[in-house]
């Protein structure tokens, strides 16, 4: 009879599973040594019932650790660790033997974004753009000590709220995002403007499209040939950081410093954002934060922006023609589970990372999420830094932290 009751019992287990496809736990520790990292079983991709994840409040969004899964408690391990892994065979190449995450400064809630690495002076130049919207100094993590420093650094002349930048033939390239009649004593447009790190000097060498301000400037960059790639959302006016609103449809452009020619090469995305090319130089991923928006009017001031989950929050990859002048064959690439795809940049190896909310994901050329660092703050952008580039440092509102890990970036010369 017990027996009978025992095999009832497994049989109705084995059935359950076999409806569900359920197989815990969701979540375990990735290895005894590396109590940080936690491994998702199967991407989590089955969930036992009830499960729930709570949509955004606006302006937040809950992140996907947060889940509810009061049906396994094992997936309580992954809102506390710093490295997810969702691809077991190729995690252990990303996260190298001992993989590190360090809270290193605790800054301003404002937007923290353009970082730009220095070689030559082993420093990391960085913007602080608004609240409050003005401010003029940007930041710089010298890496030349331990612990680093961070100071602020003002150019001459001064940029006004760097939102993208890169380096390129011993110069900083920034997206300038801000427009103001008068800030810092003169008058500054949405644009691009290099800097030279070893004479602190500025300059513009690029402010307008046939006389209309650009809208924001937000990401870059630099191909081999000398092109300057862009992306022009409209952040800038629902972050006042500009005092005109928009002139012109949100777009992605390729600038010819050489002759000054502005070439539109993308106006599909709502809000294009990141940008960043393959290390084989054959495709050029763009990212669409349409999902992070606000309106539009010139008869209103700056009324801020909102999150809806159900907009654009979408990587798109294109194939760049092979005379490297124009877009084709657009794809969706990836889709991010937490907020909106914004910092965004390519590992040497070719995957894509980008910055999505509270933490960082790092993708496969086919668009695979593999491992995700998680923050307890909202990551604007990143960049890789030292001689062998392999510490990675991520910056936001309210944190600049650092991840030691085996992904390697491409070197900017």
């Amino acid at each position: 009879m017990l027996a009978s009751i025992i095999a009832s019992i497994l049989l109705s287990i084995s059935y359950s599973y076999a409806q569900t496809g359920f197989v815990g736990p969701l979540a375990q520790i990735y290895s005894p040594s590396l109590p940080n990292v936690v491994s998702l079983n199967h991407y989590a991709s089955v969930m036992p019932y009830h499960f729930f994840r709570n949509t955004s409040n606006g302006t937040t969004t809950p992140t996907f650790g947060s889940t509810s899964v009061p049906n396994d408690t094992s997936f309580a391990l992954v809102d506390e660790a710093d490295f997810l892994v969702f691809d077991h065979e190729r995690a252990s190449e990303i996260l190298g033997p001992n993989p590190s995450y360090e809270y290193v400064f605790e800054v301003s809630k404002a937007v923290h974004e353009a970082p730009v690495y220095v070689a030559s002076q082993n420093k990391l130049y960085l913007s602080q753009l608004a609240p409050p919207p003005g401010y003029l100094p940007q930041l710089v993590v010298d890496l030349n000590q331990e612990p680093p420093t961070l100071s602020e650094y003002l150019s001459d002349p001064p940029v006004y709220a760097p939102n993208g930048g890169t380096f390129h033939n011993g110069l900083i390239y920034w997206g300038a995002s801000g427009g103001n009649n008068s800030i810092g004593g003169t008058e500054q447009r949405v644009g691009l403007r290099t800097l030279d790190p070893s004479t602190n000097k500025s300059t513009t060498i690029l402010n307008n499209y046939f006389g209309y301000y650009f809208n924001t400037v937000d990401d870059l960059f630099v191909h081999p040939n000398g092109d300057i790639w862009f992306t022009d959302p409209y952040y800038s006016w629902f972050n006042a950081l500009t005092d005109t609103p928009p002139q012109l449809p949100a777009a992605t452009y390729r600038f010819r410093p050489r002759t000054g020619a502005v070439t539109l090469v993308d106006d599909t995305l709502i809000q294009p954002n990141g940008i960043a090319l393959a290390p084989n130089t054959r495709t050029v991923y763009i990212s669409d934060t349409g999902a992070v928006a606000g309106p539009i009017t010139p008869f209103l001031p700056p009324q801020g922006s909102s999150f809806n989950a159900t907009d654009k929050r979408t990587v798109y990859a294109f194939d760049l023609s092979d005379d490297a002048t124009y877009l084709t064959n657009k794809r969706a690439f990836y889709l991010s589970p937490d907020w909106a795809p914004d910092g965004l940049k390519v590992a040497r190896n070719g995957y894509v990372v980008t910055g999505t909310g509270k933490g960082v994901d790092v993708l496969s050329a086919s668009g695979e999420l593999l491992v995700r660092v998680q923050t307890n703050y909202t990551v604007q952008n990143f960049a890789w830094v030292g001689e062998k580039l392999r510490e990675f440092w991520l910056m936001g509102e309210g944190g600049i932290s650092r991840v030691r890990w085996g992904l390697q970036g491409q070197k900017l010369v």
